[in-house]
């Protein structure tokens, strides 16, 4: 039983750490400009603004943020299976 609750507590002291980084992360952005292409990106891999020359691309914001959340998940539902089977 103690077992058990010592588990839980690790479980939610690893859960607060991971909700440190991830707000550390968000927090984060790196801008790169290219031949009229600017993107500002934040550490936690969401795409801030997007435009190209000059002018806001949002809906190609938005597709990539998506398409970018879809692969994390994927990627975590591979990386879970390999820990399952461990």
């Amino acid at each position: 039983m103690l077992d058990k609750l010592k588990a839980l507590g690790d479980l939610k002291k690893l859960r607060d750490q991971a909700a440190v980084i991830q707000k550390r992360l968000a927090g984060i952005e790196v801008e790169v400009e290219r031949e009229g292409v600017l993107v500002v990106v934040s550490g936690d891999q969401k795409i801030k603004s997007l435009k190209i020359e000059g002018e806001e691309r949002e809906k190609v914001r938005e597709a990539v943020n998506e398409a970018l959340k879809k692969a994390q998940q994927r990627a975590a539902r591979e990386v879970g299976g390999i820990f399952r089977n461990i």
